[in-house]
């Protein structure tokens, strides 16, 4: 994946998870000053915000890594980071579309269902995602040459002390 894509991926996933969880914080966890008051906290509403402006960002990061890493290592079998990486791409779609659902659902019984289903699968993605990464800062701790999990190698091969 080039620096470029993971960064954006990164951060993306930073900002959008960062803002869905105080969100959630907000919106379920905290009491509001006055019995009649809508909202939580005056900041409720600008999490929101906040969350449905940077998710397309972190939509259009995913789509950008899906041909050159996820499909690539997918199709090839590689085997470091594949559970997890599997479990935040299984994932990914029902959490976008619950995510935009969401926004045009009027019926209660069937926002709380879409509601309980982004959780639910936006904190998979954001274990997955999380897991993922930890894979692969492992693998090259343990020495494993980088182009070798780019590549798909089904078993990396690890450096030697001659290798650069």
């Amino acid at each position: 994946m080039k620096p470029f894509e993971k960064w954006l991926l990164w951060i993306s996933t930073a900002l959008v998870g960062a803002t869905g969880v105080a969100y959630f914080w907000v919106k379920y966890f905290m009491e509001p000053a006055q019995p009649w008051d809508v909202v939580a906290h005056p900041i409720e509403p600008w999490l929101l915000r906040a969350h449905i402006v940077t998710a397309p960002l972190l939509v259009f990061a995913i789509g950008l890594v899906t041909t050159n890493h996820i499909w690539k290592h997918f199709r090839s079998g590689t085997r470091a980071g594949r559970a997890s990486g599997l479990t935040a791409m299984v994932v990914g779609g029902p959490m976008v579309v619950t995510g935009y659902l969401i926004q045009v659902i009027t019926h209660p019984g069937w926002l709380r269902a879409m509601a309980i289903a982004h959780i639910v699968t936006s904190l998979v993605f954001l274990l997955g995602f999380v897991l993922h990464g930890k894979v692969f800062r492992r693998t090259r701790r343990r020495g494993v040459k980088r182009r070798d999990v780019d590549a798909g190698a089904s078993s990396p091969t690890p450096r030697t002390s001659t290798s650069r």
